[in-house]
């Protein structure tokens, strides 16, 4: 058999003897140290088998000497947790929000407990930072259609806005003044430059003052004769360069000729009360509490 055997003219590296067109299989057999190692291996994959929940059956399975699963640690760790939060959940439970804000302690667990709650439930819409997009207010300011003080902010997640499960809902209608025909392209046409006028953004000063006009006729009950807004209706103060929709003349008109209705959730259906007193606490924070 020694004679038999092939050595590669190339390489020096004996063959397996095998050939196929001609071609001829180098024989290099894996490192001794991977060897070792793949043996280890299999060696702990019995001793894992001993130790651990590994072999189903019929009914159930092997249960190991250990006795233990990932599953059962991941129940014991949340239950180490929960005891850990028995005492803040209860303590948050019975407080007020002010007096929430003056425990260190207290708030810093409801800080916590409120900017996961927002992941989950609100930046879906407001943004992961709470800087909000198109229609969706930025948190992080002090401009606060409904009420910026704790109480206001836990009535807004509580019952919403403008949704049809909650009969407390915060509720505001503008009209659409196009559509409803109650003013025609011209009339809001003029309306758009006046309140461009009011944070300087006018080109047209002729059409602005006819805008005003109509702006005291029509706009002033609910944004108020000054255009600082309202936060029983919901009207936002127009005299900022804050806008929720945009501030361009073509966004403005189109606001006003068709009016805007966003919805917010009645979070009060869907979170407990203290989730939602860790909401208010945390986007109290933002920046924006008043």
């Amino acid at each position: 058999m020694a004679d038999n055997k092939h050595v590669d003219d190339v390489s020096g590296t004996e063959t397996t003897g095998h050939e196929w067109d001609g071609i001829r299989e180098l024989n290099t057999p894996l490192p001794r140290w991977w060897l070792w190692v793949f043996y280890a291996t299999i060696i702990w994959s019995i001793g894992y088998w001993v130790l651990y929940p590994a072999w189903p059956y019929p009914g159930g399975y092997t249960k190991g000497l250990i006795g233990t699963t990932g599953r059962m640690e991941f129940i014991e760790d949340v239950k180490k947790a929960e005891a850990f939060q028995a005492p803040f959940e209860k303590k948050l439970a019975a407080a007020k929000l002010e007096q929430v804000r003056t425990d260190p302690e207290l708030l810093e667990y409801a800080m916590a407990g409120g900017k996961s709650a927002f992941a989950v439930n609100c930046s879906q819409c407001h943004g992961s930072g709470a800087e909000g997009f198109k229609g969706f207010p930025n948190l992080n300011d002090d401009e606060w259609l409904w009420g910026g003080k704790l109480e206001d902010i836990q009535f807004t997640i509580t019952h919403g806005i403008r949704n049809d499960t909650d009969e407390d809902s915060r509720s505001s209608e503008m009209p659409a003044f196009l559509k409803d025909e109650i003013l025609d392209r011209q009339q809001i046409s003029d309306v758009a430059e006046y309140v461009m006028s009011l944070s300087g953004s006018s080109t047209d000063v002729q059409a602005a003052n006819k805008g005003k006009a109509i702006y005291a006729e029509q706009c002033a009950q609910c944004h108020q004769p000054d255009a600082v807004g309202s936060t029983e209706f919901g009207a936002p103060n127009l005299k900022n360069a804050i806008w929720l929709y945009g501030g361009d003349k073509k966004t403005i008109v189109e606001t006003v000729s068709y009016s805007r209705k966003g919805v917010m959730p009645a979070w009060g259906q869907k979170l407990d009360a203290d989730v939602i007193k860790k909401l208010t606490i945390f986007v109290h924070s933002l920046g924006g509490g008043k």
